[in-house]
């Protein structure tokens, strides 16, 4: 809400105030998405919740509201910094996408979300970054080859203001909800198996390094919905 209220003080438009059947829509997707995550983890083992209430509506209404404004967050966060523009300078050559470049995209991106799911726990739990890194590899090319909004579209006009953005905007999420779940009643810690002593709260840091991605995660994801939605209206 308060990022919501800068922006629409600097640009008199924004996501609560103007744009808020965008925000409904946002809200579900981002929990799907991260019941997605949660999925992974039944395997990998990444993380546990503690001390959460044991009245199962109170559950289901916190767990599900701190869900649902995962990806509101990164976005509003990256709009500020967009808003801002911190990134609009820097450039890169154009990056020529070809069919090769897109196909292995989708191809590696399939083996990286697949990989940890098939193997032993005990070596899967080492993998959490394919997931992390996956989808990005497998909804952006989609969504390119559909004329939508992609990271593929920014890199081949040489544009790196929304990348940079989005990246800067999940370690900046990252470290206040890490902050805050630090002092929380009900919290979640940590498992992953890499530098357990290191860290920034609860969050090692090896896994710290996986908000970046998360976020291009969240936007790959969000257009990638929208793209079939917008082809299940064009059906009817």
């Amino acid at each position: 809400m308060l990022l919501d209220a800068i922006i629409f003080r600097l640009k008199g438009n924004s996501l609560l105030c103007n744009r808020r059947r965008e925000f409904y829509i946002q809200m579900p997707l981002s929990i799907a998405f991260w019941l997605l995550f949660e999925f992974y983890n039944l395997h990998l083992a990444n993380w546990e919740y503690q001390g959460l209430p044991k009245n199962r509506i109170e559950l289901c209404i916190g767990m599900g509201l701190a869900f649902a404004l995962i990806m509101p967050g990164m976005f509003q966060t990256t709009e500020l910094i967009k808003t801002l523009k911190f990134f609009d300078r820097f450039r890169i050559a154009n990056l020529r996408v070809s069919n090769r470049i897109i196909y292995t995209s989708i191809v590696l991106g399939f083996f990286f979300i697949m990989a940890p799911l098939l193997i032993s726990r005990d070596y899967a739990r080492y993998l959490f970054g394919l997931v992390w890194t996956g989808y990005v590899m497998i909804f952006d090319p989609i969504v390119y080859c559909s004329k939508g909004e992609s990271l593929l579209k920014d890199l081949e006009e040489g544009r790196l203001s929304r990348i940079l953005s989005l990246f800067v905007a999940g370690y900046i999420c990252g470290f206040l909800w890490e902050f805050w779940n630090y002092w929380a009643a009900s919290k979640w810690v940590y498992t992953a198996p890499f530098m357990k002593d290191v860290k920034i709260f609860e969050m090692p840091v090896a896994g710290f390094l996986g908000f970046g991605p998360f976020a291009w995660e969240y936007f790959c994801f969000y257009h990638f919905c929208k793209l079939a939605g917008r082809s299940a209206l064009t059906k009817q």
